[in-house]
């Protein structure tokens, strides 16, 4: 077992660079932590079953950080990462480790998440603000039925089954592994119930399309994909419907408005964090023919 460590001295600049490496197609690690160091900035530790190289780690992230790699024990290495993730506050959600129980106990909306194989802890920007909007969105209106597409972790089906008792709750992710561990999230949150999870490419689901329409889809994968799913969710969101759309760069940002402007979604924010933007956008007009 291999680990690579990055040491910053701003926490928005830690927080990308953590989720670039995270959400490495090549070179995917086990796991990523992201803590204060003891007395200033912040430090990435990244782990890897096999040997990986300072080059490599720089050039996933695009900058000249410096990297320094370790061999580390085998049996140490899940413990070190997660213990090494502190609680993340989401406007009501306060997002935790296991290793952090007693804390999650004395909050009422507390999401209990490990890092693990699939992504989404609340330490990454796009997941961060998926979770500040949909604290927001639940403020303003009821929604009745929620889709988590892309669900990862499970964590932000998670946040609005605390928040909207009521909702019918789908989500969904092309990775069956994902959706195995978000079931196990599910429950662990006593949510087991509340929440069903399907394996499924986009909205190509019986259960998907039984259930449109959504009134809440909130969708943290990546800009292309996104793009690519504009006109299928303009067909699966009723009028007056919201979708939060995350894992958008801000260069990417334009391209991805205006597939959904063009889809018949009107923008409603667009929030900034880190080097990432998460849309909030409302569905305008009739439901499109064909439906």
């Amino acid at each position: 077992m291999h680990r690579a460590r990055i040491i910053m001295n701003d926490v928005g600049a830690a927080r990308s660079i953590a989720g670039l490496i995270e959400e490495a197609v090549t070179h995917s690690p086990l796991a990523v932590s992201l803590f204060e160091a003891p007395g200033n900035g912040w430090i990435i530790d990244a782990y890897y079953e096999d040997a990986i190289e300072a080059a490599t780690i720089t050039g996933i992230i695009g900058t000249d950080a410096r990297v320094s790699i370790e061999a580390v024990p085998d049996e140490n290495w899940v413990a070190v990462s997660q213990a090494g993730l502190p609680p993340v506050a989401a406007g009501r959600f306060l997002v935790h480790g296991s290793h952090d129980r007693a804390i999650g106990r004395k909050h009422r909306n507390a999401i209990e998440i490990d890092a693990g194989e699939a992504f989404g802890t609340a330490h990454h920007a796009t997941t961060l603000g998926c979770l500040l909007a949909i604290d927001r969105l639940t403020r303003q209106r009821h929604f009745g039925r929620v889709l988590d597409l892309g669900c990862g972790s499970g964590v932000l089906a998670i946040a609005v089954g605390r928040v909207l008792p009521a909702a019918t709750i789908t989500a969904s992710d092309f990775d069956p592994e994902a959706v195995r561990v978000a079931r196990e999230n599910v429950y662990k949150n006593a949510l087991g119930d509340r929440i069903n999870l399907v394996a499924a490419l986009g909205l190509e689901h019986p259960l998907l399309r039984r259930r449109v329409p959504f009134d809440l889809v909130v969708a943290n994968i990546l800009a292309e994909p996104l793009i690519r799913l504009a006109q299928r969710l303009a067909k699966a969101v009723p009028p007056r419907g919201i979708v939060v759309l995350s894992g958008i760069l801000q260069s990417q940002a334009a391209a991805v408005l205006a597939a959904y402007t063009a889809a018949g979604f009107a923008r409603v924010r667009a929030d900034r964090l880190n080097g990432w933007v998460i849309l909030t956008l409302e569905r305008r007009g009739q439901y499109p023919q064909g439906r």
